[in-house]
Formats: structure tokens, C-alpha cells, sequence
């Protein structure tokens, strides 16, 4: 998500229920430069927040598939890889995109427990998110390096700079030698757990990185097998927004890989996961100084947004607050891919509620103005979860907006998963994370890929 930002409050407007989508039947499923990112919009006028997947009106369907097909069922964090440098911005701006639905879905959500709210923190509906600048990052070419003092010869153990090899890093990330800024630790992140692989990446327009990822597999208490996977985006327009997803991200997978093997249901599980995640954030506010308050009035509280999943033998359930989104994609593409979550977004309200179109809505300036997000001054908590239950091998690409902006669509999305995505879950996320940087690169790109069925940890190969 992008730097700038302004908030307005959200006046309500009538609500009304999410238009179902098409049912389908047998669908199984990381340098102080200034930072630019997701274009955001102001908006007005904008529904109150479309409520709870599980609480969702007569017809609210996220993946909008057979209910017939829905049976319920009771039933660590990213290890950042060795940073490499990035190369200088391309001026490409990100397609704009409208989103299709799916034509189909593994199955009908499953009616959950019911989500519990929280009273608004202020009169704020409505987070903008949007670049103020198309100024890049500087990448190792533009710099002209001189010659390193012969006589200067860096300290032992002592860093080394990535671009001209000689001069002595510095305590704040620059080399002595030619000011080339080192990359950080979060500029380039990957981890595989038994059969979950996660990539996230800084891209070519952010000089930081504020996604956060979190993936880990436990077992029920019949000894079943479970995977779990967490994408946090942080808002660029907010304080520390990769603390805010870090943190997130941590407490979330914490609460779910202690949850399950407990015997809660997945679907309570990673309702109660989104509320540890939300507290976490929270805490983040609490930590700033009354006085750094008092002379920075206009910096908003830490936040993010969250997406996560749960993949057991024979259920898969999602949850998600903001923008970031979970797909679904058969192996053997004999079915239709689908997308499970829906946007807590100004365009996805504008079409919820029956005033513009989807294709209208989504090439509006206002389109990405995000309406759900956690953080100490989010307008109203309100954890989304669904359950479905697939009856075929697949794999759940969990994400960020920075790789969905260049595969939004679902059928997009299953073109650019690669054919072995389930065996190789890791070199899937690495093409993935590279198709993003190959578009444009304009945001954070974090992806997570969960094979369906969930099979036992150890399994999965780069």
C-alpha cells in the first residue's frame, strides 16, 4: 500500500445485499526515498462496511457456489532469505483492472459463529491509501562508484556493501564507500514449511517492505493433518505500518497453531486468530508517547489489512479484513478457479449495494479506498470467515493487492499458478511474486500458497 493518505468520514447510505455469484458446481479448491505504492482515492458517500461472511444477508455468497456442496466439518513465522539488491524503478504504471467474478466456487460457506463487533473509534469509514509520488527507489546502477581507499580496509566481521563489494556498511544501512543503502531484512522473505511456501517482496517502487507473512502446520486432535497461512498488508498511510503487519501476522498464526490442535473449530479458530491479530495492532498505538502525540497529531495508528486460511483433509476456511484476498484454483483446472473473499473496498460496496456496476466501480479513482483494516482507529472490527468444502485436489493462493493488481481476476490468477503449484508450492510463489515484479512491481508483493487436501508436514519441495 502507498504512502500518502487521508481519511474521511463515511456518511451511511442504504444498504444492501451482496449479489450472489453464479453457482458451480463441483469446484474443489520486502533508503529513506519517498515511498509510492497502490494508488488510493478519497471517497464519500461509501454503505456502512458489508457485514460478516457467516452474517451476510439472504444471498451474500463470497464464492457463490452450490449450497448443496457445503458440509461442516470439526474439523512459524516467515524466515527471512538472504536479501539481494533491487533493481531501479520502471516508470510502468499497474493496469487498471476491474474484478470479475468467479464463475463458480469449490462450495457454499458454511454459517459460522457470530462475528463480534466493536463500537466505531471514530466517524472514519473509509481508509485512503493512495501514491503521492512515482518517485522510485535508486537501484545499484545509478550510482557511480569510486574506487575504494586502499588504505581504509573494512573492520573485521564487519558488513560489506552489496554494490561496489569494499566499503564498511554503516549503522544506518548505507555504505562508507559509495552511499549505496543496503538492502534490509525484509526486502526479500521467503519460507517453506512442510507443504506451505510463502514469498514476499519489497517490489520496485517501495523503499521498504510492509508486508508480513506467517505459515506453519500442526494437526488436529485426531492426528489430522493442517495447514495454516497468513498475508498481512501494511497501510502506508499509517504509523509503522510494518509493525502493524508483523505483528498481525505473528499473532495471528500464534493463535491459530494453538487453537486447532485444542479442538476448535477452524472457522472459530481463525475468527478468534483475526480479534488476536486486531489486538496486536492495537497494542502497537498504546506503545506511542503522549508527547509524541501531542506534536504529531496527523500520524494515524499503526494498521494493516489480514487474510488468512486453514486447510484440513476436507475443509478449507478463509478469513480476511481489508483488501487481501484468497483464491482457488483446481489442479487439474477441471474446474474454474474462484476467488473467496471479497473486498472491504469503496468499489466493492458500490457494487454490494446496487449503485454502480462492477466494470463502473472498479474504474473509478475511488476503486481501492479501503473501508475494513485493523488497527486502534479502524471505523469497526469485523472478522469476514467462510468454510468451504472442496471435492477435488487444489491449490489456495493467499495475497496481498500487490501481486492480485496484475492477476485480479480468478481465471488471471490461474493462468499465472504455475501447472505443479501443489508439489512445488515454493517455486510457485517465487513466479508469482516474479509475474507482479514483471507488471510493474508497484507495491509490497506477498503471496502464500496452501495445497488442498492438507497433507502431512514434510511434504513439498522448492
Amino acid at each position: 500500500m502507498s504512502a500518502d493518505a487521508h481519511r474521511h468520514p463515511t456518511p451511511a447510505a442504504p444498504a444492501a445485499p451482496s449479489p450472489g455469484a453464479p453457482a458451480q458446481p463441483g469446484a474443489s479448491p520486502a533508503g529513506p526515498v519517498p515511498h509510492a505504492g497502490t494508488p488510493r482515492a478519497s471517497a464519500s458517500g461509501a454503505p456502512a462496511p458489508a457485514s460478516s461472511a457467516h452474517q451476510a444477508a439472504p444471498g451474500r455468497n463470497p464464492a457463490g457456489a452450490d449450497p448443496q456442496a457445503a458440509v461442516p466439518s470439526s474439523y512459524g513465522t516467515g524466515v527471512p532469505a538472504a536479501p539481494g539488491p533491487h533493481p531501479a524503478a520502471p516508470a510502468a504504471q499497474p493496469a487498471s483492472a476491474s474484478d470479475t467474478a468467479p464463475n463458480g466456487a469449490p462450495a457454499a460457506p458454511v454459517q459460522g459463529p457470530p462475528v463480534q463487533g466493536r463500537p466505531p473509534a471514530s466517524g472514519t469509514g473509509v481508509r485512503l491509501d493512495r501514491r503521492a509520488s512515482d518517485e522510485g527507489v535508486a537501484g545499484g546502477d545509478d550510482y557511480t562508484l569510486q574506487a575504494p581507499d586502499p588504505r581504509v580496509a573494512p573492520e573485521p566481521h564487519a558488513a560489506v556493501c552489496v554494490a561496489c563489494r569494499a566499503g564498511r556498511v554503516d549503522d544506518d544501512g548505507y555504505c562508507e564507500n559509495c552511499g549505496h543503502a543496503q538492502p534490509r531484512e525484509r526486502d526479500h522473505m521467503e519460507q517453506e514449511c512442510g507443504p506451505v511456501a510463502a514469498v514476499s517482496d519489497r517490489g520496485l517502487r517501495h523503499h521498504r517492505n510492509e508486508d508480513a507473512f506467517a505459515v506453519g502446520t500442526t494437526t488436529l486432535p485426531d492426528g489430522a493433518p493442517v495447514s495454516v497461512a497468513v498475508v498481512c498488508d501494511g497501510v502506508s498511510s499509517a504509523t509503522r505500518p510494518d509493525e502493524a503487519s508483523l505483528a498481525a501476522s505473528r499473532a495471528a498464526n500464534a493463535s491459530l497453531l494453538d487453537a486447532l490442535p485444542r479442538g476448535t473449530h477452524p472457522q472459530q479458530a481463525m475468527h478468534e486468530a483475526i480479534l488476536a491479530a486486531s489486538e496486536a495492532v492495537d497494542a502497537l498505538a498504546g506503545e506511542q508517547l503522549s508527547e509524541a502525540r501531542e506534536h504529531a497529531p496527523q500520524q494515524n495508528a499503526p494498521a494493516c489489512t489480514i487474510v488468512g486460511a486453514v486447510v484440513t483433509a476436507g475443509l478449507l476456511v478463509v478469513g480476511w479484513v481489508g483488501d487481501s484476498r484468497v483464491y482457488w484454483i483446481p489442479v487439474d483446472r477441471s474446474a474454474p478457479a474462484a476467488r473467496l473473499t471479497e473486498d472491504d473496498s469503496w468499489a466493492a460496496q458500490m457494487v454490494a449495494a446496487g449503485l454502480m456496476g462492477e466494470a463502473e466501480a472498479y474504474a473509478d479513482h475511488r476503486a481501492h479506498a479501503i473501508t475494513g483494516w485493523l488497527g486502534a482507529d479502524a471505523y469497526e472490527l469485523e472478522p469476514h470467515t467462510a468454510a468451504f468444502k472442496p471435492d477435488r485436489p487444489g491449490v489456495v493462493v493467499v495475497c496481498t493487492d500487490g501481486l492480485w493488481n496484475y492477476a485480479e481476476s480468478a481465471d488471471d490468477m490461474a493462468e499465472a499458478v504455475p501447472a505443479d503449484a501443489a508439489a512445488r508450492p515454493l517455486h510457485a510463489a517465487r513466479v508469482l511474486v516474479g509475474h507482479a515484479l514483471d507488471g510493474g512491481g508497484h507495491d509490497n508483493v506477498t503471496v502464500a500458497l496452501v495445497p488442498f487436501p492438507a497433507v502431512p508436514q514434510g511434504a513439498g519441495s522448492a
